[in-house]
């Protein structure tokens, strides 16, 4: 077996609509389609739900759930809030740099954009306390070079170490 690609991600919301309407404003994706039942179709459990889908572009769809009978939403308190994030690309960092201000402008905080070296970002939360990524390449032929040919012995270190290997260290230091 061979997998294609990521069919959809899905994530909880709070009110469906009203995160519709927020990643058509600030991330310009489009909503697709919607479910919505009484009861969940692999386990015939009675748990309305509204289920909806935001194209990502190039194939890639975000889905949320609003799930009205659950425990109120909340986020896995043993891990820090900079891990669980969901990233997307963006054409150039100029197209970054606008959707900080756009993000800004409406009172959204805005970390960044951080230089990673291979890429530029900002992070933000959206309306339901979900971390985003913005993500604009910076990254140069030979730079994917490097770090491909290091990722196995960073890798094989980090599991006997637990401790950050230095293989890619020039990355850290703005590529020199």
């Amino acid at each position: 077996m061979q997998i294609r690609k990521i069919h959809h991600v899905a994530y909880r919301c709070n009110d469906a609509k009203q995160t519709v309407e927020w990643y058509e404003k600030y991330l310009g994706m489009k909503y697709l389609l919607a479910f919505a039942e009484n009861k969940v179709p692999s386990t015939q459990e009675p748990d309305p739900y509204m289920h909806v889908f935001l194209d990502a572009g190039q194939g890639n769809v975000l889905a949320f759930f609003e799930l009205p009978n659950q425990a109120p939403m909340d986020r896995d308190r043993n891990t820090p809030t900079w891990v669980q994030h969901l990233a997307f690309e963006v054409d150039s960092v100029d197209s970054l740099l606008a959707a900080k201000a756009r993000l800004e402008a409406d009172g959204i905080n805005v970390v960044g954009p951080t230089d990673h070296t291979l890429f530029k970002s900002i992070y933000f939360f959206d309306l339901n306390g979900h971390r985003l990524e913005l993500a604009a390449d910076t990254s140069t032929p030979a730079m994917l070079e490097k770090m491909d040919a290091v990722k196995l012995p960073m890798l094989e270190e980090w599991s006997r170490t637990r401790r950050a290997p230095e293989h890619a260290q020039w990355a850290h230091n703005g590529g020199a």
